[in-house]
């Protein structure tokens, strides 16, 4: 099944709110570190429903956000959850970014980046449309060294990346992109019963759970344009 055909099916089935819910646990914290000004041009790659652009349209006053990503049912639903000229959405892949050279202040990705065919030019990509100065966001649960994401594969038909945190900087850096950061961020909204209501339907101990959501949380890797 292609990228399209998948998320064509979540937006279909209401699974795009489902996912800026649990999303927004760790992204609201990644978006207020994001250095972005009054007027800034922000693109969001795999938007899904759109609400990073939201939040940074409220709280930033963003001059113009674009939202693209592969699956013309999740910009369809965007569109329809969006009700500011500011922000516009596109269908369109990460191996082609629709964007001028130097065109674009800021660049924003949560949970997308691993769907790319070929994230190294993805990164190129990136790279290309960032203004000097201008930054990427790049904001991952699916890593190497969370270890209870890795099954995260089996449950999808789209090939995914999963690289270790070195990886994303030698990347980042091979991309052209210098690395300003990077962090894991925990998930603290999500609750952790008590360890006697142990084993659950997902986790066979409170200890994973823990690890999962306090310690290994979202990876952010933040690069620069030279």
């Amino acid at each position: 099944m292609s990228v399209r055909d998948e998320f064509d099916a979540w937006a279909a089935d209401g699974r795009d709110k489902g996912m800026e819910d649990r999303h927004w646990h760790t992204a609201k914290h990644a978006l207020a570190r994001m250095p972005v000004e009054a007027g800034d041009t922000v693109v969001d790659l795999g938007t899904g429903s759109g609400y990073a652009l939201r939040a940074l349209h409220d709280t930033k006053g963003i001059g113009q956000g674009y939202g693209l990503d592969g699956s013309p049912e999740m910009i369809s639903n965007a569109r329809e959850y969006t009700d500011t000229d500011d922000i516009e959405f596109v269908v369109g892949d990460f191996d082609d970014l629709p964007f001028d050279d130097d065109s674009v202040d800021h660049v924003w990705s949560m949970e997308a980046f691993y769907y790319a065919p070929n994230p190294e030019h993805t990164l190129e990509e990136v790279a290309r449309i960032l203004k000097p100065g201008g930054t990427f966001y790049c904001a991952v649960n699916y890593y190497e060294e969370n270890v209870h994401s890795h099954e995260w594969q089996d449950n999808i038909s789209i090939e995914m990346t999963r690289w270790t945190h070195e990886k994303y900087r030698e990347a980042f850096r091979d991309a052209g992109l210098y690395v300003a950061e990077q962090d894991s961020i925990a998930d603290m909204d999500i609750e952790i019963p008590p360890a006697s209501e142990f084993p659950t339907d997902s986790w066979e101990t409170r200890e994973d759970m823990v690890e999962r959501y306090r310690t290994f949380g979202t990876l952010l890797t933040v690069g620069v344009a030279p």
